[in-house]
């Protein structure tokens, strides 16, 4: 009975979220152990479809590293890394718009399609949907210093968003999953990180909330603590101190880039947490960090 009384008490604190994000739009960027995982990959399709039969417009947009890695192995393609960003030639930019478009999106759209839900899977080409440019890396010296921009072959940035496409696939019922890759005025197909792909739709499409998926808790502080809520103001000194390193920067720049771009807040999130994005969207408590505009 206390099972139960206590299950019934986490609807109830449910319910004033259910009520804030009814009708509203959210960006989930998915990545990390919760795409390996087969028990982490159902939940996350029962989450996606929970939030689009209540109400809220979800769109997906995932990542595919290591499944890339994995295929590239197997066809005896070798991967050149620099600063540990993979430099992506034309047989390489191949194999992971095949991986990416052709296996990870579909399996996606597959989980959420077979527990109920109605997904369509999309990549950068269709429909014009991700317009993208060549992104030349810039090298640092120890101090910090550019010394060098490095061509990283068929890598990009996002230069527009097409909306419409995702606009119409929302009021026809369905679910956008989208794969990082976009295509240039050149016509050549380029890959996109897929955490800032998901911050351009997000700040696209105005949406109330951005979430990244990650392999942590959220933000620490200089005691290995998480951070709850911060401010983007916050972010450069925790930078320039130290206590933000690594992976994490680029993860908060993106979130900086969506709240400057009218989202509401943004969100890094443990993925790899049972029920991750409800507990941090419906409960008062929250499990990972929310961004917050200065």
């Amino acid at each position: 009975m206390e099972h139960a009384i206590n299950r019934a008490k986490l609807l109830v604190e449910a319910l004033p979220y259910i009520r804030h994000f009814r009708g509203k739009k959210i960006v989930i960027k998915y990545g990390g152990h919760a795409m390996v995982d087969p028990q982490l990959k159902k939940l996350f399709a029962q989450q996606v479809i929970l939030f689009h039969y209540i109400g809220i417009q979800v769109v997906v947009v995932h990542g595919g590293g290591p499944q890339i890695s994995t295929v590239l192995n197997q066809m005896g393609i070798e991967s050149s890394f620099i600063d540990g960003k993979r430099v992506t030639d034309a047989r390489t930019m191949d194999v992971v718009e095949m991986v990416l478009a052709g296996g990870v999106n579909k399996e996606i759209v597959n989980l959420i399609n077979t527990d109920g839900g109605r997904a369509v899977g999309l990549s950068g080409k269709d429909g014009g949907l991700i317009r993208a440019r060549k992104l030349y890396y810039s090298r640092k010296d120890a101090q910090g210093n550019k010394f060098t921009d490095v061509d990283m072959g068929h890598v990009g940035e996002v230069t527009e968003i097409n909306t419409d496409i995702i606009d119409a696939v929302e009021k026809a019922g369905f679910i956008a999953v989208i794969a990082p890759s976009g295509v240039g005025d050149d016509g050549l197909t380029y890959n996109i990180n897929a955490d800032t792909v998901a911050a351009e739709i997000a700040r696209s499409l105005k949406v109330e909330r951005l979430i990244i998926l990650t392999d942590e808790k959220g933000v620490l502080d200089k005691d290995g603590k998480l951070i709850s809520s911060m401010n983007t103001a916050d972010i450069p000194e925790m930078i320039s101190s130290g206590i933000v390193t690594g992976g994490m920067i680029p993860k908060l720049d993106c979130c900086i880039r969506a709240l400057e771009g009218g989202v509401i807040k943004a969100h890094i999130l443990d993925g790899r947490t049972p029920y991750s994005i409800l507990l941090e969207l419906f409960t008062d408590s929250g499990i990972g960090t929310q961004i917050i505009k200065e």
